[in-house]
């Protein structure tokens, strides 16, 4: 991986004109982990811009070397994302600078000599870090998981001892719960979840999956899902989608709590809580998205689903939840609006084009992310109702991240910052 070239005057003179208008972000403002701060994809900023384009309201933009689809994260001044070579050889990170754009550390962590196969559509780095302050958390799948300085960018810890065979590539992100960094490993040959220490890295509790499957065909057991810590009743839950079933888990000790027989395979989505239910996907057959009651115990398919849902569901991007309706967009771009309460549809409706990245919520404002570089804005409204058409090269694997009131956007190839200008 390289070094950041040296910097010629007038463009230095730039960068620091940049970084002299940006105040330090708040605790409040951080994007720490997959799909936010409370990893549902909404922003409370306002005045994110909804027009943008290469030639307007880009504030700056990074190349980024690599292929890899893992999302931004930003603590303060921080924005981290993975990076990996096309061929799996080297893993590693990379850290910009928000306010400048400038590349702050560029380190390669783990060097494989023999890669699992990773599919095309996938990356060696599509896991999505964990940053707090003073440490970001990364993970490649089997290929391993490290905490980083992020002052030093130096390991403070790292583990390569867990075995799966993910057979197209790693996808789930890491999450934190409380103390523990909790990994999930939905392989062809093995299903489970292990939490470490996020201190020293030791593990604390893991638990096999142990679900029946309909095949023996070990490409219907694996799964691309991020676990969703939620609160219910004032006790925490994690909800982990898999292939085969939906399992919710005690986040301290691994102890299952329920599951949802929900069928499919590649299950990706990161479920959503509110009004009184959780929704989850299923991707590639089964039940496809549907609500669940999380007050129950043990297997709860026959008494606590609450509906199915089965019509243009994505199997990668996750959906939005803005009071009771969700919003989401297929891969093929079909976007639809979902009420909670019934499961049925509101509208749905086709603008075409391939999507993998996941939605965002701002401001009343829906952001749809393209693989060939579209984004299109919508409202979050009862009816279809666009605001505007954007582009940016590149395309986008990734999902997006804010930072004050910018949109933190990584395509294949670079890092943007996009925020109103005069």
């Amino acid at each position: 991986m390289h070094a950041p070239k040296s910097t010629t005057p007038r463009a230095l003179l730039l960068v620091l004109l940049a970084a002299s208008v940006v105040a330090p972000a708040r605790a409040g403002e951080n994007w720490p982990q997959f799909r936010g701060p409370h990893a549902d994809g909404q922003s409370p900023a306002h005045g994110l811009p909804v027009t943008f384009s290469e030639t307007q309201n880009v504030l700056w933009k990074t190349p980024v070397h690599g292929k890899a689809w893992s999302s931004p994260v930003v603590w303060d001044q921080q924005i981290w994302m993975t990076t990996a070579t096309k061929d799996g050889t080297e893993l590693g990170a990379v850290c910009v600078d928000a306010g400048s754009g400038r590349i702050v550390h560029d380190v390669v962590v783990f060097k494989i000599a023999k890669p699992q196969f990773c599919h095309p559509m996938n990356s060696y780095g599509t896991p999505t870090p964990v940053v707090e302050n003073g440490r970001v958390y990364l993970h490649f799948g089997t290929h391993g998981t490290a905490c980083l300085d992020t002052a030093s960018a130096q390991p403070l810890w790292t583990r390569q001892d867990f075995a799966c065979d993910h057979f197209r590539g790693a996808a789930s992100s890491p999450v934190v719960a409380d103390q523990l960094l909790v990994l999930t490993f939905d392989g062809v040959d093995a299903q489970y979840l292990v939490a470490l220490d996020k201190t020293s890295g030791k593990t604390v509790w893991k638990r096999d999956r142990n679900t029946v499957f309909e095949k023996d065909d070990g490409d219907y057991h694996k799964a691309y899902s991020t676990p969703a810590l939620l609160s219910v009743n004032g006790q925490p839950q994690l909800v982990s989608p898999s292939a085969g079933a939906t399992i919710a888990y005690v986040p301290a000790t691994g102890q299952e709590i329920w599951r949802v027989r929900s069928g499919g395979m590649n299950a990706a989505a990161l479920p959503l809580f509110g009004n009184g239910l959780v929704y989850a996907t299923s991707a590639s057959g089964g039940y496809q998205l549907f609500a669940v009651r999380p007050d129950g115990r043990g297997d709860v398919s026959d008494t606590h689903v609450a509906w199915k849902f089965a019509k243009n569901v994505p199997s990668r991007s996750s959906q939005i939840l803005v009071g009771e309706r969700l919003f989401m967009i297929s891969d093929a771009g079909v976007i639809s609006c979902v009420d909670t309460k019934s499961g049925q549809a509101v509208w749905q409706k086709r603008i075409g084009g391939a999507f993998s990245a996941s939605p965002l919520c701002a401001d009343g404002h829906l952001y749809f992310f393209g693989e060939d570089g579209e984004v299109p804005v919508i409202d979050a409204a009862d009816t279809y109702q666009p605001i505007a058409s954007n582009h940016l090269d590149g395309g986008f694997m990734a999902s997006p991240a804010v930072y004050h009131n910018s949109l933190i956007l990584r395509s294949r190839t670079h890092l943007y910052r996009i925020e109103s200008r005069p």
